[in-house]
């Protein structure tokens, strides 16, 4: 029979902890306000997805070799420790040469917009409701600047 221990409310059995299970406990809810009757909340492909897909509000024409930018018309407010960073969907990116340009999403609970970038020669029509990019949580540090000398 295996030893075990509690750490911080988490079995560890053999030395080891169930980091998804920390993880779990410590971001429990990504609450979200719609701003707009078109705002379509974030929503994960498959259980087990790494990201959220981010839907248009709006009908936007991206031109040929341009850029837009394109309203989710949501407000998110993440988890202490956490961030979201948009990133472009594989399939737009393969298919229609529509990349995102990079996007930080931060506690400030600001409106979500998503910077497409059309990389071809013919305009890209975004249309209400589109899977337009992904927003990934990720925990991060906020160390504290010491300057060194010499």
């Amino acid at each position: 029979m295996a030893e075990e221990k509690k750490f911080t409310n988490f079995a560890v059995q053999n030395g080891s902890v169930d980091i998804c299970e920390v993880i779990k406990s410590y971001i429990p809810f990504l609450t979200v306000r719609r701003l707009s009757e078109n705002a379509t909340l974030p929503k994960r492909m498959f259980p087990h997805s790494a990201a959220y897909d981010l839907f248009s509000a709006r009908d936007v024409m991206v031109p040929a070799r341009g850029k837009a930018k394109v309203a989710t018309d949501l407000s998110i407010d993440l988890p202490p420790g956490t961030y979201g960073r948009v990133a472009a969907r594989s399939s737009l990116s393969w298919h229609c040469s529509i990349d995102v340009g990079g996007g930080v999403v931060d506690l400030d609970k600001n409106p979500v917009f998503v910077i497409l970038f059309n990389h071809s020669d013919v305009d890209f029509e975004v249309k209400v409701g589109d899977n337009i990019a992904q927003l990934v949580i990720e925990l991060h540090a906020i160390p504290e600047i010491v300057e060194v000398y010499q």
